[in-house]
């Protein structure tokens, strides 16, 4: 049986033309709905869109001859090379590459670990304790944290220096020693961020099946093996994905932190990328330069996020896509 098609060629025209307004009538409707949250959000988009985005645009001043008056001069690959050619970005490429292996060997795991042992404390109390005090670091500046530290490391009055005189031993200026400043970042980024990040593995903790868990101690697995079974395997999926993310981000090494930590006598240890294209970039104006040396870790954070994904793919066959 054959069904013709009797409508009106004009009626389908309408309607097919009227599919754009009833969009815009529904989108509309949408914002009057939601506009309080639109407004909400609006700041945040402003931002991302003047710092994250124009940037983008901007970032071909790497590749050009910045002049106030007049357009842009193209010189290629001329501020890269002037770039490579500095003994002091190399130097500054290692302390970032030095500073970051750092963090990424001994900050990344110390996340996990707290939330595997918040995760075994069964009073209430006591863990929402112990959570609002490892999270408040992270709602401090860097500024009052740097402030902390120096209070803290002071070698004529400082605490661990008080410690380390119990048992003998001469007092150490952490804050001045080229030796000891490194780890001072390792360990204030340590106690700024670990309460805070570890609310990830917590989130993904919580999300796995306590069947699992109800399996296990049938099985006679005691709170370690769970742990090792069932609670690791379980956050897996969730350190893959928070490890490459971090590796996109390994060659920030935390400007304000430097900033905050450094001096005249440890610069040359902790000078990293970020403080050398502040520092010759709005302190000397040579916004061309950096702005090609922003480019240089803008790409290799790329290719490191590339790497970091195949990797975790091969090894545990979970990626970012």
């Amino acid at each position: 049986m054959t069904v013709s098609n009797n409508m009106p060629m004009s009626l389908s025209t309408s309607k097919s033309g009227n599919v754009p307004a009833v969009r815009r009538s529904r989108l509309g409707k949408g914002i009057r709905q939601w506009w309080p949250y639109y407004v909400m959000m609006a700041p945040g988009l402003v931002f991302f869109l003047i710092f994250h985005y124009l940037p983008i645009w901007e970032a071909k001043i790497a590749f050009e001859q910045l002049r106030i008056i007049g357009p842009n001069l193209w010189v290629g690959l001329k501020h890269f090379q002037t770039l490579f050619a500095s003994a002091i970005f190399w130097q500054v490429l290692a302390n970032t590459l030095i500073i970051s292996t750092l963090k990424i060997i001994f900050v990344f795991p110390v996340p996990i670990v707290v939330a595997l042992l918040l995760n075994e404390i069964r009073g209430g109390s006591l863990r929402k304790f112990i959570q609002s005090a490892i999270y408040l670091p992270h709602f401090l500046s860097w500024v009052v944290i740097a402030g902390v530290f120096i209070a803290v490391l002071s070698p004529s009055d400082g605490a661990v220096n008080d410690v380390l005189g119990v048992f003998g031993m001469q007092p150490v200026s952490f804050m001045t020693d080229t030796g000891s400043i490194r780890w001072v970042l390792v360990f204030s980024e340590i106690w700024r961020s670990a309460g805070w990040d570890s609310l990830l593995y917590l989130a993904a903790i919580i999300a796995i099946d306590q069947e699992l868990y109800a399996a296990a101690e049938i099985d006679g697995a005691n709170r370690w093996q769970k742990i090792r079974y069932v609670t690791i395997p379980g956050i897996v999926p969730t350190i893959a994905t928070l490890f490459i993310l971090n590796a996109g981000m390994f060659l920030n090494a935390d400007l304000n932190q430097v900033i905050n930590f450094s001096n005249d006598v440890v610069r040359s240890k902790i000078d990293i990328i970020d403080t050398y294209v502040y520092r010759i970039g709005l302190q000397t104006g040579e916004y061309s330069l950096a702005t090609a040396a922003g480019l240089f870790k803008a790409v290799l954070g790329m290719l490191m996020i590339v790497g970091a994904h195949l990797l975790s793919k091969r090894l545990t066959g979970k990626g970012v896509w």
